[in-house]
């Protein structure tokens, strides 16, 4: 018998250790993206100063916010930046795009965008990229536009959600 319970607290270790670490969870076992939505006018004016780009809770944050699952990206979007007015654009990057600019990428539980929760549907049935970083353009694969409606939500990014 403690043989047995000592296995299992091994187990249980292990398996929150995989959980819960960003450096053993990798984006290429199930999505091989890594996306980030920008505001047009801050990625725009990052590339004309060619200054690497942080959102604008980076500071707050401490790191710049990231989704794997393309299908999550709407509902992210719509959560945390419905409010937001304005163009928005979706960057395709992956790890090791980012890695190859010196910028590490963990994944770990949801967390607030500055001050908003992050208690959207699906928000802990998975871990999301957290950007050790800002963005340097020459990390970005691709860039897609982001369609939105006049109340401001977030509806399709052609090429990227399935809609």
């Amino acid at each position: 018998m403690k043989a047995l319970l000592k296995n299992f607290a091994l187990t249980g270790f292990l398996m929150s250790l995989f959980l819960m670490s960003g450096n053993i969870y990798s984006s290429t076992t199930k999505f091989p993206y890594v996306f980030h939505l920008v505001q047009v006018s801050l990625w725009e004016e990052s590339i004309k100063t060619g200054r690497v780009y942080y959102p604008p809770t980076y500071e707050q944050d401490g790191f710049t916010h990231g989704t794997s699952n393309p299908e999550k990206l709407l509902s992210v979007a719509n959560h945390f930046y419905r409010e937001v007015e304005g163009g928005w654009q979706c960057l395709k990057m992956t790890v090791e795009s980012l890695a190859e600019v010196g910028v590490e990428v963990i994944f770990e539980g949801t967390a607030p965008v500055g001050d908003k929760a992050p208690d959207f549907e699906g928000a802990d049935d998975e871990l999301f990229p957290h950007i050790l970083g800002g963005i340097p353009r020459n990390a970005v694969i691709e860039s897609y536009p982001v369609i939105r409606s006049k109340s401001g939500e977030f509806l399709s990014i052609p090429g990227v959600t399935s809609d």
